[in-house]
């Protein structure tokens, strides 16, 4: 047996072997392509994470990809049907080199999937005590202090260097933003 012939052995034989594959999405599409590849009955796999952003003034959660233009697909050489994939909306292509996918290591989905699920007790605060902030709006607007604590959904403490002593103002959270 030559040594191409070895080579191939294994090659076929991982083809039956599902596996992780990424794919580009179109600008803005990735929920888009994965409710539409679910649907043809694909297992998709759309990392995403929950952020606060301001919207007219105030804070609200948003759900957005881990990576924008990116979700993964499980699909084995041998058995799955890659055509409907090139077509399906929110789709851009399958990752690749030259003509041939490539497949994304399972670790790396597994250590996503892992984090992704993790859930801190504190993982609703838009800040964190201790965190240094800039002020955005008001007469202390541009300077920096140190985060505090919440008082409700809207308002925050934080500590302000004024005359050389540290002192506790209250404020809107949308009036502040990561220093």
């Amino acid at each position: 047996m030559n040594e191409s012939q070895t080579t191939q052995a294994p090659e076929s034989s991982d083809a039956a072997v599902p596996r992780w594959y990424a794919i580009q999405c179109k600008g803005g599409e990735s929920f888009r392509a994965t409710e539409n590849l679910v649907n043809q009955g694909f297992e998709v796999f759309h990392p995403v994470l929950e952020v606060q952003k301001k919207r007219r003034g105030k804070l609200t959660w948003v759900t957005e990809p881990l990576f924008p233009y990116y979700l993964f697909i499980r699909l084995d050489r041998l058995v799955s049907n890659w055509r409907p994939i090139r077509s399906t909306r929110g789709v851009l292509k399958l990752v690749a080199f030259g003509e041939m996918p490539i497949a994304v290591d399972d670790r790396l989905i597994e250590t996503l999937r892992e984090h992704g699920n993790e859930r801190k007790m504190d993982a609703n605060l838009y800040f964190r005590a201790g965190e240094t902030v800039q002020i955005t709006e008001g007469p202390f607007k541009e300077l920096q202090a140190v985060f505090e604590s919440h008082k409700g959904e809207e308002r925050a403490i934080v500590l302000l260097n004024l005359l050389h002593r540290q002192q506790r103002l209250e404020m809107p959270v949308a009036n502040l933003r990561r220093g």
